[in-house]
């Protein structure tokens, strides 16, 4: 064997034994399904009644209601139309996207199109002073 396809040989090596690890270091981090994850303090949440978390172990969450209501709501706050971030309105009890008028209920199932899929749900819970959510 000439020098130079050994060399090819152990750089090919290095390479393909090197591509797991470069995907896995690429690949967005996932939790547990049964996982509970903080995305909050009770304070936060308290100031306005809701809470907009953008980058928690589970992806976006907004989350509804106060740490004395004991009657949190949290959804993936992502329109399901066209990626839009959908805002609570609680006048009406739903949440509604800025950009193409869809409206979610309080369970995010669509209310009022574009929108044909509905929002991802999240159980929500308050631990001591934080908030806690996990995939429904």
């Amino acid at each position: 064997m000439k020098r130079r396809d050994f060399i090819n040989w152990v750089g090919l090596g290095w390479l393909a034994s090197s591509l797991p690890i470069a995907i896995a270091a690429c690949s967005t981090q996932t939790t547990a399904s049964g996982d509970w994850q903080n995305v909050g303090t009770t304070a936060e949440l308290d100031k306005t009644g809701q809470l907009l978390v953008e980058n928690s172990p589970v992806g976006s969450v907004l989350l509804v209601g106060t740490s004395k209501s004991g009657n949190l709501i949290a959804v993936n706050p992502t329109c399901s139309h066209k990626g839009c971030t959908v805002a609570w309105e609680a006048a009406n009890k739903k949440f509604a996207c800025p950009c193409h008028g869809a409206e979610y209920g309080v369970d995010g199932t669509v209310q009022k199109g574009p929108a044909t899929k509905p929002l991802k749900t999240y159980a929500a819970k308050i631990e001591g002073n934080s908030v806690a959510v996990k995939p429904s």
